[in-house]
């Protein structure tokens, strides 16, 4: 049975099962906290994937998750932030494509590492009304920004969190709004030629287990205080934001 999962390139069966939980697992973790499930999930994932293949597939299974997620909560989702938001999404691919290779990843990880900070100690600048306007900008920044580096959700946190008092109504917005960065990512590479085929088995199973990840997040996020949900989400972004700084002095040499 094992020797049936090893068809996937660079895993055999026993990783196959394992990225698979970890689908579950990081899904969950992502709706409970808020953020970071994606990165936590990219991290095991490039110990094993070549550069080459980690971001399209991880793009993939992102896609799926968010999708799950959004049909879990769709109840819950902030409708009029969709349009704009894809509008946006669409703008800032097409200007980040253009320009990818004239901005240093290392010097962009490092401003958004110290805003990220900023705003997390600053919590009054991510209040307001969900508006149009604000989340056509966070499509265009958004986008721009995932064509550079992958902790565009992370980025885009505080901010949606900003628009709704509601624990479940931020994580079911962030996550529709999501579908569009990721899905566009898988676009591009479609465009390119990556072959999506050779690990759909990998893939298909893993979207699967980010459903039942969902599913088990939110019936936790439910159980969950407002203000205990207040304080992770907190911690996970200043954790996430020490990484996009320690990722931007690596980058840059002086680590």
């Amino acid at each position: 049975m094992i020797e049936l999962l090893s068809i996937t390139p660079e895993i055999d069966g026993w990783m196959f099962i394992l990225f698979t939980v970890l689908a579950c697992f990081t899904a969950a973790f992502g709706v409970v906290a808020g953020l970071g499930g994606g990165i936590v999930l990219i991290g095991f994932m490039a110990m094993v994937f070549p550069p080459v293949a980690l971001i399209p597939v991880h793009g993939v299974v992102q896609a799926g998750s968010n999708v799950t997620r959004t049909i879990i909560a769709h109840k819950l989702v902030i409708r009029s932030a969709i349009l704009p938001f894809a509008i946006g999404a669409l703008i800032g691919s097409a200007i980040g494509g253009k320009i990818v290779i004239s901005i240093p990843v290392s010097l962009l990880q490092a401003i958004l590492g110290v805003f990220m900070l900023y705003v997390c100690f600053a919590p009054k600048i991510t209040a307001g009304v969900p508006t149009g306007r604000r989340f056509f900008v966070l499509g265009t920044v958004g986008a721009f920004i995932s064509m550079f580096i992958g902790a565009t959700g992370t980025i885009l946190a505080p901010w949606v969190r900003g628009v709704s008092d509601d624990r479940r109504v931020y994580v079911a917005t962030h996550a529709a709004i999501m579908v569009f960065i990721h899905g566009l990512k898988v676009v591009v590479f479609a465009f390119l030629g990556f072959q999506f085929f050779t690990y759909l088995p990998l893939m298909a199973c893993m979207v699967t287990a980010g459903f039942l990840g969902n599913w088990i997040g939110f019936k936790l996020l439910n159980m969950m205080k407002e203000e205990v949900f207040k304080r992770v989400f907190q911690i996970m972004l200043i954790i996430l934001s020490v990484r996009l700084l320690w990722a931007a002095a690596d980058g840059a040499g002086y680590i």
